[in-house]
């Protein structure tokens, strides 16, 4: 798993509020969630990420 803190606090909080997005996220890769990350770090308001996490694994 990723070290908490290379974890945006704002992507934490989201993924917490859907556990179903934590559960998949922490069955990835870590490169896979190295990625995942890395969109997160993008995310510049609450809903932006809360909209990301909430999506990231769809489609």
């Amino acid at each position: 798993m990723i070290n908490n803190e290379e974890l945006p606090i704002g992507f934490t909080m989201a993924l917490a509020q859907h556990s179903d997005a934590l559960n998949h996220f922490s069955h990835l890769s870590k490169s896979e969630q190295e990625k995942v990350i890395d969109g997160a770090k993008e995310k510049h308001s609450r809903e932006a990420m809360r909209d990301y996490v909430e999506n990231m694994f769809q489609g």
